[in-house]
């Protein structure tokens, strides 16, 4: 099947109300509704983890592009009584490692906070009286920062505060522990927050 990532994102469309195992089961049979409605409901996240990984949408749409190949190639190994999201979580992780590895090229452009459908909300964006340059702000701030950090620091923190995964997701993702997985993200959200506070000029009394 063909999975057009250039067409403008859109929010998950199910099929027929059917949970994620039900799509996987039918996609299995072969039933092309079923797949089709099961691409449609990862191509964004599949797209959005990446570019949070990569921090450039072509990067991005290329790595979504074959995880999602990728996804549906090995149905007949996913366990439906398991949540879908950690395995393509963990898809998406694994081919974009291997578009790190290929090119060995660290991007020096951050992407803008501003840059339409591909933009990531990093932090709360709901609207409020003269509050919306203030987030934005923000916005770039966290978006910098989280780009310089180790591979491992920002990828840790991608999954849990921005992909809202729970600590056993991750560590099935990771294939770590989950002990590993708690005291990697607390030394990630401290890198963090260390950076942010070098980029903002130091800590403040307020």
């Amino acid at each position: 099947m063909t999975l057009d990532l250039d067409r403008p994102l859109a929010p998950p469309q199910p099929c027929g109300g059917a949970t994620d195992a039900e799509l996987v089961e039918r996609s299995r049979g072969g039933d092309r509704e079923a797949a089709d409605a099961l691409a449609r409901r990862c191509r964004r996240p599949a797209y959005l983890l990446a570019l949070q990984l990569l921090r450039d949408p072509d990067d991005a749409l290329d790595v979504a592009q074959d995880a999602l190949l990728r996804l549906f190639s090995t149905l007949d190994r996913f366990d439906p009584g398991r949540p879908l999201r950690p395995w393509l979580a963990a898809i998406v992780r694994n081919r974009a490692r291997d578009l790190e590895r290929r090119r060995r090229v660290r991007r020096t452009s951050p992407l803008a906070a501003d840059d339409g459908e591909r933009a990531v909300v990093l932090v709360d964006a709901r609207s409020g009286p003269d509050g919306d340059a203030e987030r934005a702000e923000l916005r770039s701030r966290v978006w910098r920062a989280l780009g310089g950090l180790a591979a491992a620091q920002r990828e840790i923190l991608v999954l849990r505060d921005y992909q809202d995964l729970k600590y056993e997701e991750i560590a099935a993702v990771l294939r770590v522990p989950i002990g590993t997985v708690m005291s990697r993200l607390h030394r990630a959200r401290q890198a963090l927050r260390e950076r942010l506070l070098t980029d903002a000029g130091g800590p403040r009394d307020d």
